[in-house]
């Protein structure tokens, strides 16, 4: 059901790769409740997914770009305007990728070379990102920005690896750059640490099917999916949240506040039955 939330509102998402995406599912969504949006991601990307066919029905443009170059974020920015006819007023960046995860090596013996990537894409182009809109006077008053965090910023997951000092990084760009950018222009930066979700980018993360039977087990309300992510955002893009600011905001069906829960508890219980060497 759509409440016409982003009549009249312009924005840029970042990161739609496929329909399993949550950046693909929010910009559906601003389409639906009256929103105008340009799409942006890597060539590579662009070359892996299928993103033409979002941007024809969402009858929008597509403006490849690499996020960690401050020029093709110009260009992303200014084509962005021109294309809505004046400034946004809204932003999702919904980036991630780390190059020892996918090699798969331990958080004792990461590359360094690749840990500079992880934190370039997944985080400081964040930073590159605010910094240029900024520069550029690219967001109207009242804005709101968007960017895609995890718990593990909070908490150690097995096999999150770099990731999880990346999105720690994310969090603190987003409170710093809230704080100057809520001061000077009334424009509000949030990050939404959302359920361990099966999309592209999740698929790379050891164990991740196992992960999200724990937090389904662990979350009252059960893991928040990819739709009612957008559905959030979509919240925070609105007029709706204009005083909502510097948060990191949990969409995780409750798992973040838990300790321990029934469910999972009465697995942990069941896998010991008859283990006589557990403590070995």
């Amino acid at each position: 059901m759509a409440f016409g939330l982003l009549k009249g509102k312009k924005g840029i998402i970042f990161g739609a790769l496929n329909e399993q995406s949550i950046a693909w599912k929010v910009a559906e969504r601003v389409h639906e409740e009256g929103g105008r949006l340009t799409l942006s991601n890597t060539p590579l990307a662009l070359r892996m997914g299928n993103l033409e066919s979002l941007a024809q029905q969402l009858d929008t443009i597509i403006i490849p770009a690499d996020a960690t170059s401050m020029q093709d974020l110009k260009n992303v920015f200014l084509q962005s305007m021109e294309f809505h006819g004046g400034k946004i007023d809204f932003l999702l960046h919904s980036i991630g990728m780390s190059p020892n995860v996918r090699k798969k090596l331990p958080y004792d013996n990461l590359d360094y070379e690749y840990l500079k990537q992880t934190l370039d894409i997944s985080a400081i182009s964040f930073h590159k990102m605010l910094q240029m809109a900024r520069k550029l006077d690219a967001i109207n008053e009242w804005g709101s920005v968007v960017a895609l965090s995890y718990i593990a910023a909070q908490r150690t997951l097995y096999g999150y690896n770099d990731m999880a000092d990346a999105k720690a990084m994310l969090e603190s760009i987003a409170r710093s750059f809230g704080y100057i950018y809520g001061r000077d222009k009334k424009i509000r930066i949030n990050t939404v640490s959302q359920s361990p979700t099966l999309t592209t980018a999740g698929s790379g993360v050891k164990g991740m099917e196992n992960l999200m039977d724990f937090t389904e087990r662990m979350s009252p309300l059960g893991n928040a999916s990819a739709s009612e992510c957008a559905d959030y955002i979509i919240s925070l893009f609105s007029d709706l949240t204009r005083k909502v600011s510097m948060q990191n905001l949990y969409h995780d069906g409750g798992f973040s506040s838990m300790g321990m829960s029934y469910k999972a508890m009465y697995v942990y219980n069941k896998s010991l039955e008859g283990c006589e060497d557990c403590d070995d």
